[in-house]
């Protein structure tokens, strides 16, 4: 049903007149509020500009309190300027003074000096006069003297100066008798009471070394597993160290023979540790062999480091500690040669510390003298100048230098270490037990029977054994074949009969053998 038109018309008057209403409420909120916030504004324009006219009347007494600071710092600073001026015016004046007291002083110097000189002129201008008339009667004495003598001054000189030399040249040689047989006696008694004085802080024991090694066995049973099947075992070890083994009715022991004292070593050692390992057969051997040979690099290391240490001599190349080291495992005449060495060092060490000579030289003189036998047949020439080459290549001093070529008189010792190194090579050469002269030449004629063989092409290494009888040689398989090891072997013979004196006869045994080895991945 349709709503009546004066319904609509109050409603909308209802709605008009709350319209109006909120509007008139509206604009008077915001004009309210517009004027709350102009209060405040003005408000905060009053406070800041009290706040900026209170900083300013501060900054003013500040500025004021500074320039007052400012002033009196001046003041103070030019009042302390005039002080230190008035007083560097004060020590100019006095330094004024000083060296016008001393301008007057060597002024009257002067004068004096001038005066001095002058009288001193007067009386050297009388000097020469007298002088004049000194020599006027000197000459006239002299033409009197000449007159009276029959001789001319100088005839008469010449006569004198040769009376006065006859009866010089006499006395001269009389007296140079004298001294020289005062020197000799009492050098003679010097060297005496040094050598006696280092022989008796130096001494050592002496036992020459010997050529056999003996291995105990923990039973003979022992014996028959190192021969192996059909003596294979005893032949790869024997050929792999070049060793001969004595196996005989010793009981528990076996005998190793070899004039090499490292190969000797090597077999020793590979022996001990198959007897302790119990697995023995050539493989085995040859691996024993191998960890021996770098037992004993390594024991030549440190006997090498130990004779450094021992002798106190430092500096020396890594180089020739290892060369040291090699001649603990060879001998001279039976002596050691790296215990001789050190005993060497402590000698001129002990000599040159008594004679006022660098001791530090002379020991490491002494200890490097005999190095160069630590290398063998391989490099040609004298253990002196093999020494000496090897001392130069690694920088040795000149005087350890000349001392290693003087110390068996190669050359004449130019220096006091040079003649000290000497003289303690022969007290250490001539103690009694030190050496044995027929084991020297056996072991000489051992290497030159090695050396002999190595020269062959196609030779790898060899063996002298069984005391010098028999020469055990390994050649190349590539190089020498089996026909031609009859000619190689024949040529080696002609060579040792040509070259070497020797007692009966030697066996040379050639052996040939070719090995193929690969490894499964």
């Amino acid at each position: 049903m349709p709503m009546p038109i004066a319904i609509v018309l109050i409603v909308i008057a209802f709605v008009f007149s709350g319209l109006l209403f909120g509007y008139i409420a509206f604009k008077k909120g915001i004009d309210y509020r517009k004027k709350i916030a102009e209060a405040e504004i003005g408000s905060a324009e009053d406070q800041a500009k009290k706040i900026i006219a209170e900083a300013q009347k501060a900054a003013e007494s500040k500025k004021k309190e500074a320039i007052v600071e400012a002033k009196d710092e001046i003041h103070a600073m030019r009042n302390e300027a005039n002080k230190d001026i008035k007083e560097r015016r004060n020590e100019v004046n006095r330094l004024e003074r000083r060296l016008q007291q001393k301008e007057e002083t060597l002024d009257k110097k002067t004068d004096n000096i001038d005066k001095k000189e002058e009288i001193l002129q007067g009386r050297l201008a009388e000097a020469e006069e007298r002088l004049k008339e000194a020599e006027a009667v000197k000459q006239e004495q002299l033409l009197q003297l000449e007159r009276i003598s029959g001789l001319t001054q100088d005839q008469a000189k010449e006569q004198i100066l040769q009376t006065l030399e006859d009866e010089l040249v006499h006395e001269k040689a009389v007296k140079i008798t004298n001294y020289e047989q005062t020197l000799k006696d009492e050098a003679e008694e010097k060297a005496r009471r040094l050598i006696s004085l280092a022989i008796a802080r130096c001494a050592a024991d002496h036992v020459a070394d010997a050529t056999v090694s003996v291995v105990t066995l923990p039973n003979d049973e022992m014996k028959g597993r190192i021969i192996g099947r059909e003596g294979r075992n005893i032949r790869t070890l024997e050929t792999l160290t070049g060793v001969d083994l004595i196996i005989d009715d010793t009981p528990e022991a076996i005998t190793l023979s070899c004039f090499d004292p490292v190969r000797r070593e090597i077999a020793r050692l590979a022996l001990e540790k198959l007897i302790t390992d119990g697995r023995i057969h050539p493989a085995r051997i040859e691996e024993m062999v191998e960890k021996a040979r770098r037992d004993v690099e390594t024991k030549i290391k440190t006997e090498g480091e130990r004779s450094v240490i021992e002798t106190n001599v430092h500096g020396i190349h890594h180089e020739l500690i290892k060369l040291m080291g090699r001649l603990y495992y060879r001998t001279s005449y039976g002596q050691n040669v790296l215990n001789h060495s050190i005993e060497v060092a402590h000698l001129s060490g002990i000599m040159a510390a008594e004679l006022g000579v660098d001791a530090n030289m002379a020991r490491r003189a002494g200890l490097l003298h005999d190095i160069g036998k630590a290398l063998n047949h391989e490099i040609e020439g004298s253990h002196v100048e093999i020494g000496v080459e090897v001392c130069k290549k690694y920088k040795e001093h000149p005087d350890v230098i000349h001392a290693i070529e003087a110390h068996h008189g190669d050359v004449e010792p130019r220096t006091v270490i040079a003649c000290i190194v000497q003289a303690a090579d022969a007290i250490s050469a001539a103690r009694p037990g030190a050496r044995r002269e027929n084991l020297e030449n056996y072991i000489k004629r051992l290497e030159k029977l090695e050396e002999i063989a190595c020269s062959f092409e196609g030779v790898e290494k060899s063996f002298a054994i069984q005391a010098g009888r028999e020469i055990r040689i390994m050649v190349k398989p590539e190089e020498v074949k089996d026909e031609k090891m009859v000619l190689v072997a024949r040529d080696i013979v002609n060579k040792i009969e040509n070259e070497l004196d020797y007692p009966g006869q030697i066996k040379v045994h050639l052996i040939r053998e070719s090995r193929a080895i690969e490894y499964a991945k």
